[in-house]
């Protein structure tokens, strides 16, 4: 059987992919050497698309580890075997540090406001010293474990997916997409008038590009979370380059060796060989657990597309976590797998504690959905709702004669309201399922607020308030502490 290429990189794809998977396992060697008999470490992975909450939940969840007072469903921290918490210089010398001190100053502070959201790929360490239980105890005293936090857009993982599509596919599947969403139609007429163009020039694919970015942040306004190639809408120094200057082309049977479509096919090529490689070698292969955060209520609010494609989203995701499914992920892996995923439904805090397990069975109905699409296995997997930082308080108000669960919250301009959301369906699938002309989505009472975060007055030994994020840590760290 003829070896599969990848473009004009395909001979260099494969080379440098066998190097870097024996690399990548010598690495996995070590790794494994020093967490048995050195300080055992913990490499743990967030991410999420836009506003999913990635930068609060990493400063929430280690301002909660640092001061444990409210991290009672944290075993460990339960029976009083954490005995310190301590931040340390990371071990990754070339990425950035995460931001925490700036991000927890501005979530704490005397006039609170949100942290700008993540907009490239950062790390943190957090050392813990920690009594282990049992006979081992008594024997070797406390010992040291590390969690190293890596924090990275969610839309750079949706583009592992592209490694597994040719061009065509991509644009094929990409397109079809985009009928019927108004916002698209500028691209698609532009896209359309650009078939067989024969010869190709600069200024017009870069006008093809910027259009088609454009659509990506209006899709992403709309609720939308396919929004691949995930730099385009993040291109930090890469902007203005070839390898973001592409956009998805209509098929042509027979594409003119020096035009538009080659040359689009080329930079595709290119963007998989140059960016998404590179990050899935230096920084996502080595993740043991992740977290993906689901802005799962922004999705219910926008409709019954933007839900849709909110479990296509984690359809592809989970696809990225299973090691085997394809030849050049097995080639980095040799049998190294993420041992646990966590889905966290967030903003739980925007809804009263009675309707939490219907947003948590949404969740589950996706995350059903999305394993059956995938034929996902491997890792272990569970879902949760959670607020990493809680900006409302509930109460219960008379209206109409009708009692109601509310939320009180702060509002941009500083104003406090209560608010009552609607209730969610106690059956999910009449979110999941998928709707069709004419239905009525929720019976237009389901609506969100965009609250802020209030001033804190924090005791010694307490986090910011939150909402089963020491659940979430019990996931994740549990068993390693």
């Amino acid at each position: 059987m003829a070896p599969r290429t990848f473009g004009r990189y395909g001979t260099h794809f494969g080379i440098t992919s066998l190097a870097d998977g024996i690399s990548r396992q010598v690495e996995a060697a070590s790794d494994s050497f020093s967490a048995t008999f050195l300080e055992p470490s913990l490499r743990l992975g967030i991410t999420g698309m836009a506003r999913a909450g990635k930068t609060v939940f990493i400063t929430s969840l280690v301002a909660n580890l640092l001061n444990r007072a409210r991290m009672t469903g944290l075993a460990a921290q339960a029976e009083g075997r954490i005995l310190a918490t301590y931040l340390q210089p990371q071990p990754d010398d070339t990425l950035p540090r995460f931001e925490y001190e700036d991000h927890l100053a501005a979530l704490t502070g005397p006039k609170p406001h949100w942290p700008d959201s993540t907009r490239s790929i950062s790390e943190l360490r957090l050392s813990f010293r920690v009594r282990p239980t049992g006979l081992l105890g008594g024997v070797t005293g406390p010992r040291t474990f590390h969690l190293d936090i890596v924090d990275y857009p969610g839309e750079w993982l949706l583009d592992l997916g592209l490694m597994d599509k040719s061009y065509a596919e991509w644009s094929a599947d990409t397109l079809a997409r985009m009928e019927g969403r108004a916002y698209a139609q500028s691209f698609l007429d532009a896209a359309r008038a650009a078939r067989g163009t024969d010869s190709f020039d600069e200024p017009a694919a870069q006008e093809l590009s910027r259009i088609y970015t454009a659509y990506l942040g209006e899709a992403r306004t709309h609720g939308i979370s396919d929004v691949t190639p995930g730099r385009f809408l993040l291109p930090g120094d890469l902007a203005g380059s070839p390898v973001l200057t592409f956009a998805p082309l209509p098929p042509e049977e027979k594409p003119a060796r020096k035009g538009l479509w080659r040359e689009m096919e080329r930079r595709y090529e290119a963007y998989k060989a140059r960016v998404v490689k590179p990050f899935f070698t230096e920084h996502f292969a080595r993740i043991d657990r992740q977290v993906v955060l689901v802005d799962a209520l922004s999705a219910i609010h926008a409709g019954p597309e933007a839900v849709d494609d909110l479990g296509r989203g984690m359809e592809a995701i989970l696809q990225a976590f299973r090691p085997g499914r394809n030849a050049w992920l097995t080639q980095f892996l040799f049998g190294k797998r993420v041992e646990k995923i966590l889905f966290a439904a967030t903003k739980a805090d925007h809804l009263h504690h009675s309707q939490h397990p219907r947003l948590t069975a949404v969740l589950d109905a996706l995350l059903a959905k999305a394993v059956s699409r995938a034929d996902f296995a491997g890792a272990s997997t569970s879902s949760m709702s959670i607020a990493a930082l809680r900006t409302t308080v509930e109460e219960t108000l008379t209206h109409d004669g009708r009692q109601l669960d509310c939320v009180r919250g702060r509002l941009a301009d500083g104003r406090e309201a209560a608010f009552y959301p609607g209730e969610l369906p106690e059956d999910p699938s009449r979110i999941t399922r998928g709707f069709q002309a004419g239905d009525k989505w929720l019976d237009g009472d389901y609506r969100i607020m965009n609250f802020q975060p209030a001033p804190l007055m924090l005791k010694p030994g307490e986090g910011p308030p939150h909402i089963r994020l020491d659940r979430a840590a019990q996931f994740l760290l549990g068993d390693r502490l």
